[in-house]
């Protein structure tokens, strides 16, 4: 099996993109990027998305001034997603928390069947 050299994207252009606080390693959220993006964050050194629910670039933090500073990108061995490496100026999540992984799943109530 050989590894792709090019960024795979969906058929809306996105590709799925782990942020990673590049300190700690812990992971921080889970948002999309598109060509844009990726482009405007090498730009900027700022992490870039692409809002989905708003259909447009999504600087984080340009709002609630807790940026993402951008360090590395790095693409899985298929292609099909990111790994962002960052250090976080203030909370990453719209909750406060520094990560949006901070609930554990209760297995009961969260997983079917």
């Amino acid at each position: 099996m050989s590894e792709r050299d090019t960024l795979a994207f969906d058929g809306q252009g996105l590709t799925p993109a782990v942020v990673q606080d590049a300190d700690t390693g812990e992971v921080l959220v889970l948002a999309w990027m598109n060509g844009e993006s990726i482009a405007h964050t090498y730009a900027t050194r700022r992490v870039t998305f692409w809002s989905r629910s708003r259909d447009e670039l999504w600087e984080k933090g340009a709002t609630s001034g807790n940026v993402l500073h951008f360090v590395s990108l790095h693409k899985n061995c298929e292609a099909n997603s990111l790994l962002v490496k960052a250090r976080p100026e203030g909370p990453t999540c719209h909750t406060g928390n520094q990560s949006c992984f901070y609930r554990a799943v209760d297995r009961a109530r969260d997983v079917p069947g």
